[in-house]
């Protein structure tokens, strides 16, 4: 991507989504030219069919000489075979473009998400991102396979021209300015459609992030009762979303109407002329079959014109919206001058005082909940907050993003499962850890239960699980990913008492010689914990052991037991 348009502070301008167009065909330089030049060929090869089809019947018809009717018959029959050829090539072609190019943006997309990371939902719209792996896709792909035949409807066009110069000029003249007097016509109505496709594409960004979100609180709001009210919502984005489509619908109509009126006006105009010569005497018999297949045949490419106007405009803004997603940059940036990364040493939250020793298992207890959540997000650098945290002494906005990503993992119970087989979700690399972190995360009887094992498909989000199957599973890839960190949040809250002792017995040996941070205000897990740290309002107040903050610390005692 290093050759994309450079982030600025606003909005791309038209260059921009054209040069993401233009560097999507470099990509695959060898396969668009290829495209093009079977396109040429295909398209010159009918242009010149009707020119053949001429000197055919002139030769039966009007000379009746046998040799040369057969000779044109077999050199359109050659014809005929070539562009078959072509057209088939031309067709393997235009879909290896539209493939590469869809998929492409789907890579650069999803390679900007991950980059993004926990800044993605601060910076963009579900919807956007949503949309664009599955309506601009579509568009950018029609946009670089339409190259090709443009091009070769440009070349058929100047071939009929010049044909029909050399044999009529008044005629050739008629083509010559009327082809570019349609194309102006069609295109007055590619500007208004252009803006309603923008408008209608902002919309359905919208709605659909609007969707994401009530499909993911769908059970908190029919809890609260809040569903009518959002459904009446989405109804009325859905009604507006519909009468935006109405007015692109609208244009395309009659630019569709265009496409077929305009040639046919043209065609009608050619075939008048052409009979009216005939008439005259100044063209033969077979100069008048050939153009009207002439007048016939430029239908076809004036209508590939103002198709590739169409989906040009349509790709333009659907890789405007690709150029905003990829300029938008973190709030979480890399340094200019990363320092190297220290070795493993002491982690240390300043706002809240807490310091997590290495190779030990520090359990965080906070009064509120939302205070854990913070520290973790701090200590994994998630938040611009957490750029003040400390490694070995050595502040994180300091090291690479990725390096600290590497370092330190945080894993809570917004974190997904997805779907395909579930030994690919916990094991991508193949480490064949899976099996012991199973047993330390007490989730072997999930997957002893399965019927294909580690084998068996995860459905979306994991939802043929329950909730503390889900938190299993996530605490069995954490172990298997054995970072040098790993930060977990309430790891154990959905699952019942017996698995919570068996996971909080087993995860100090699975983690020996790692540094381990558990926010969590179980007695089963605090007491395991090699220390104890004690959270209040943000700050920690106390520290030792479980036993020890039980006995000097009632608010410890109050929060741990549920006083």
């Amino acid at each position: 991507m290093r050759d994309l348009p450079p982030a600025d502070s606003g909005s791309p301008d038209h260059r921009s989504a054209t040069r993401y167009l233009t560097w999507l065909a470099r990509r695959t330089w060898a396969s668009v030219g290829a495209a093009v030049i079977f396109a040429v060929l295909w398209m010159v090869c009918q242009a010149v069919v009707p020119a053949v089809v001429g000197r055919a019947i002139d030769a039966g018809l009007t000379h009746h000489d046998g040799g040369d009717l057969l000779l044109w018959s077999l050199v359109l029959l050659g014809i005929g075979a070539v562009q078959a050829l072509a057209g088939v090539l031309r067709h393997r072609r235009a879909v290896y473009n539209w493939l590469s190019a869809a998929f492409r943006t789907i890579q650069a997309s999803v390679r900007k998400s991950g980059k993004l990371g926990v800044a993605l939902p601060r910076r963009l719209d579900a919807g956007e991102v949503v949309a664009i792996g599955t309506a601009d896709i579509s568009h950018i792909g029609n946009a670089i396979d339409i190259t090709a035949r443009g091009t070769g409807s440009v070349i058929a066009v100047l071939t009929v021209t010049v044909l029909l110069l050399f044999t009529s000029v008044p005629l050739g003249l008629v083509v010559i300015f009327g082809i570019p007097l349609l194309t102006a016509v069609v295109s007055l109505l590619i500007r208004p459609l252009h803006r309603r496709q923008q408008e209608y594409r902002e919309q359905q960004g919208q709605l659909t992030g609007r969707a994401t979100d009530l499909v993911g609180g769908l059970r908190v709001l029919r809890g609260v009762g809040g569903e009518p009210v959002m459904a009446e919502r989405y109804r009325a984005g859905s009604q507006s979303l519909r009468a935006a489509g109405l007015r692109v619908a609208r244009v395309e109509a009659l630019l569709d109407g265009a496409q077929v009126l305009v040639p046919g006006i043209f065609l009608v105009l050619v075939t008048w002329l052409g009979a009216r010569f005939a008439l005259e005497g100044r063209i033969t018999v077979g100069q008048l079959v050939s153009f009207y297949g002439y007048a016939a045949f430029l239908v076809s490419p004036l209508r590939q014109l103002t198709e590739t106007i169409d989906k040009l405009t349509r790709g333009h803004v659907s890789g405007r919206r690709v150029v905003d997603m990829l300029r938008v940059e973190s709030d979480l940036p890399d340094p200019p001058r990363p320092v190297p990364v220290p070795r493993t040493g002491d982690l240390v939250d300043p706002v809240s005082g807490l310091v997590v020793r290495a190779g030990r298992v520090t359990a965080v207890a906070a009064a509120q909940p939302a205070d854990a959540v913070a520290i973790a997000d701090r200590l994994g650098r998630y938040s611009r907050a957490g750029d003040g945290t400390l490694l070995s002494g050595v502040p994180l906005k300091e090291l690479e993003l990725a390096a600290v990503r590497e370092r330190i993992v945080v894993v809570d119970n917004d974190s997904r499962l997805f779907s395909g087989p579930l030994r690919e979700d916990l094991d991508p690399d193949g480490t064949g850890r899976a099996p012991a972190a199973l047993a330390a995360a007490s989730a072997d009887d999930v997957v002893a239960e399965l019927p294909g094992g580690l084998d068996s498909e995860v459905a979306e989000r994991g939802r043929s699980f329950s909730g503390g199957q889900q938190q299993r599973l996530r605490l069995a890839r954490a172990l298997v990913a054995d970072p040098e960190i790993l930060v977990l949040v309430e790891p154990t809250s959905a699952v019942d008492a017996h698995t919570e002792a068996r996971i909080a017995d087993r995860l100090g040996p699975a983690r020996r010689g790692r540094t381990t941070v558990v926010c969590s205000t179980s007695p089963l897990v605090l007491d395991r914990a090699d220390h104890v740290v004690y959270v209040e309002d943000g700050v920690a107040v106390a520290e030792g052991t479980h036993r020890e903050l039980l006995d000097s610390s009632r608010a410890y005692a109050r929060t741990v037991l549920r006083e």
